[in-house]
């Protein structure tokens, strides 16, 4: 299997590029060329200073036959669907990692939408959100792209491609060694014990992304990608080590709405199976 990764140097990437090339892939990754890891095995690299968010136009190198095209940083519809007309007709498949943001219950969460909180766990039908770009006005915080991300519009791209496959991966929130170390996504909220948020360790999420993308029977598909069982933040305190001072000030969420997927249809439709026991992952990273 010829599998093009776009973006697969760093995090999850990265990770994600391994468990393609240990599954016997042969791997080609599009990145700008600034940056290295050490995880990454022997594959092909094709180095682009244009590769940067949105990614809008590809090089000669990849504007080829890919059985598989993995876009792990497709911010918004630019950069979608420039992919779905370079790859349209080239690639078997365009599989687009995306975010459970996506989902009214995150605008319910963030009080951007207006109305009561949605049921949980989310199961990929549920209802998006109607209010669009959710981190406009963030760039100051979180980079330039906020000012255009949008999963929403990207998977709208890439499900309306004619002539080209695709897959969908609605991620948790992911921690590991190399980002979220110490796990601020948990300790951070201990002001709201009661609240749930589904997690992922890096090495389970990039391992449901390989596996999606090799098992044909992930086409024209959307999955939750994330822990199959959503604790809450008292309970995920619980198993870390004490922490001395007050609590930290959580954000102004409605913490009343909870942000848990149900991540079955992956297990159960392509067989993904978790890699590293999450509590004892998490456990393990701040002890």
């Amino acid at each position: 299997m010829n599998v093009l990764v776009i973006g697969g140097t760093r995090f999850i990437g990265a990770h994600a590029v391994r468990h393609l090339h240990e599954a016997g892939a042969a791997v080609t990754v599009l990145h700008r060329g600034t940056s290295a890891n050490p995880i990454l095995p022997a594959v092909a690299h094709v180095t682009d200073p244009g590769a940067a968010y949105p990614v809008t136009a590809f090089p000669e190198a990849v504007r080829r036959d890919w059985d598989v095209v993995v876009h792990m940083v497709a911010m918004g519809a630019a950069d979608a669907e420039a992919a779905v007309r370079c790859f349209s007709g080239r690639a078997g498949r365009l599989v687009l990692v995306s975010s459970c943001d996506v989902y009214r219950a995150y605008g319910r969460l963030t009080r951007s939408e207006p109305g009561p909180s949605e049921p949980v766990p989310l199961t990929e039908e549920a209802p998006l959100r109607s209010v669009l770009r959710p981190y406009r006005g963030m760039e100051a915080q979180i980079g330039a792209y906020a000012h255009d991300y949008e999963k929403i519009l990207a998977e709208r791209a890439v499900q309306a491609a004619t002539d080209l496959d695709w897959t969908i991966l609605r991620l948790a929130k992911v921690y590991g060694p190399e980002d979220n170390a110490e796990l601020a996504t948990v300790t951070g909220f201990s002001a709201v014990p009661h609240w749930r948020w589904t997690h992922g360790h890096v090495r389970n999420v990039s391992a449901a992304i390989a596996t999606a993308a090799r098992h044909a029977s992930a086409r024209n598909a959307v999955f939750n990608v994330g822990e199959a069982h959503t604790p809450t933040m008292g309970e995920r305190l619980a198993r870390l080590p004490a922490r001395s001072g007050d609590p930290p000030t959580p954000p102004p969420f409605d913490y009343a709405q909870d942000l848990v997927l149900d991540t079955s249809k992956i297990r159960r439709r392509v067989g993904h199976r978790d890699l590293v026991d999450e509590r004892a992952a998490m456990s393990g990273l701040v002890t």
